[in-house]
């Protein structure tokens, strides 16, 4: 199972950037698929996720701002960010959650595609 993620870049605050990402690979069936940005020398923590058990959640610092959808054929996730301030700056994980194989369930993560805000 790959994750691929894509989109970033350097915005001003008050702009808007939009990440992807693509699961590939076999697999039966995902669960959770979500963002969890890191800044330096912080931990990843969640900022959305949508999950057939759990609906969709956001973190209270980008309520109102982002946006997660979830392609559920393609097994894509995309988070929409508006308002960007710099205190969102950080690479974003891309993370898939409780991902069923024929042989075993796991979390996987892409690469980090990173967000920088510029005031």
């Amino acid at each position: 199972v790959q994750l691929q993620a894509s989109g970033g870049g350097s915005v001003q605050t008050g702009g808007s950037s939009r990440l992807s990402c693509a699961v590939s690979g076999t697999f039966v069936k995902i669960n959770t698929l979500g963002w969890y940005p890191q800044a330096p020398g912080n931990d990843r923590e969640l900022v959305a996720r949508i999950s057939r058990s759990f609906g969709t959640s956001y973190a209270d610092s980008v309520k109102d701002r982002f946006t997660i959808s979830r392609d559920w054929d393609k097994n894509t996730v995309d988070l929409q960010m508006n308002n960007l301030r710099p205190d969102d700056t950080a690479a974003y994980y891309c993370y898939a959650g409780q991902v069923t194989t024929v042989r075993s369930t796991d979390d996987y993560w892409g690469q980090g595609t990173l967000v920088t805000v510029s005031s």
